[in-house]
């Protein structure tokens, strides 16, 4: 899907955006969230809901808790438009099993209230299945070489060596002591764990599981203890951001490059931010750009007027990034 090309001067003021946004992310599955009780506190959509393959017959999903008014009971996790999971609150991620090989679903999840009722959908998260592999017992080996940094008060970055195995690594599942907390792909080495607690102590390991779901001995573990603050970390930002004017049919338009953070899975979104206030997001769907970004945006007609320009990432449990380095322009120059 390509980059949405919106004038940031003809936008409506930032709360009016924040709305939009939030209509954007969660109305996009097959509810509207219609059948809350009306008159009570709504329920908001699920954030960061994820989808990685684990194996040739089964998914990981996984999302945040949401803010809402009315507390969270559970969660249902729908593929398509058929409820396949049912969890408590306390469940943030679930294994979907039993699926087809070499196939690709769409899943979104609810939350349910005190009530019962039900929130609206997440946004709509797509996932291909691998093929399937023929009599494979043999589990894949053991990661090695597992290391992590902190990145702030809420994140970490782990990164290993790539596992062996006969019939290939199809994903990678990271553990929080015994309890599985994120899946990236097989072909990435490197994930990024956001909305962790300031000032805690963790235990990391990680695990290869191939298209068999068969899974591997378990890395050794890294200790980590998250820093003391409210520091979203330096590694949570876009890289090798760039801005630049230039001029086209009569008018002036900023272009902005810029290198997704290492998340270990796609970025949906950016906020952009122009002099300072949040002018416009940029979305993605599935087709969400690994390696480099842009997007382009018409500022006025009028040449020598200087603009800042910056913006940050939405990480995969939900939340928002380090913004970027602020870059200043100048149209007509």
């Amino acid at each position: 899907m390509p980059v949405r090309r919106v004038p940031p001067r003809t936008l409506l003021p930032q709360a009016v955006w924040a709305a939009a946004l939030a209509a954007a992310l969660t109305g996009c599955g097959p509810f509207s969230g219609d059948d809350a009780e009306a008159g009570g506190p709504a329920l908001t959509a699920p954030a960061g809901v994820t989808a990685q393959a684990g194996s040739a017959t089964s998914v990981h999903v996984m999302w945040n808790r949401p803010a809402s008014t009315t507390d969270v009971t559970g969660y249902e996790v729908y593929r398509g438009s058929v409820r396949v999971k049912e969890l408590t609150a306390e469940q943030h991620m679930v294994d979907v099993t039993g699926l087809r090989a070499r196939t690709r679903y769409e899943f979104t999840v609810r939350a349910r209230g005190k009530d019962g009722s039900l929130g609206p959908a997440s946004r709509r998260v797509s996932v291909r299945t691998p093929a399937a592999v023929a009599a494979d017992r043999s589990a894949p080996g053991r990661p090695e070489g597992l290391r992590g940094h902190v990145d702030g008060a809420r994140a970490v970055t782990l990164t290993w060596r790539k596992a062996a195995d006969d019939k290939g690594v199809v994903s990678y599942d990271v553990y929080q002591g015994t309890t599985k907390i994120h899946s990236v792909d097989g072909t990435r080495t490197r994930a990024l764990l956001t909305g962790l607690r300031p000032g805690t102590d963790y235990r990391f390991s990680v695990r290869a599981r191939d298209a068999a779901d068969n899974v591997s001995p378990a890395s050794d573990a890294v200790p980590l203890t998250t820093a003391r603050g409210k520091d979203e970390g330096p590694g949570t930002a876009p890289g090798d951001f760039r801005a630049a004017t230039r001029r086209a049919d009569g008018a002036y338009y900023i272009d902005l490059r810029w290198t997704p953070p290492e998340t270990g899975g796609e970025v949906p979104a950016y906020q952009v931010y122009l002099d300072g206030e949040q002018a416009t997001t940029v979305m993605w769907g599935e087709s969400a750009p690994r390696d480099g970004s842009a997007y382009s945006f018409y500022i006025g007609k009028e040449a020598g007027t200087r603009h800042r320009v910056k913006l940050r990432a939405q990480l995969p449990d939900g939340t928002w990034g380090a913004f970027s380095p602020e870059r200043t322009v100048t149209t007509g120059r």
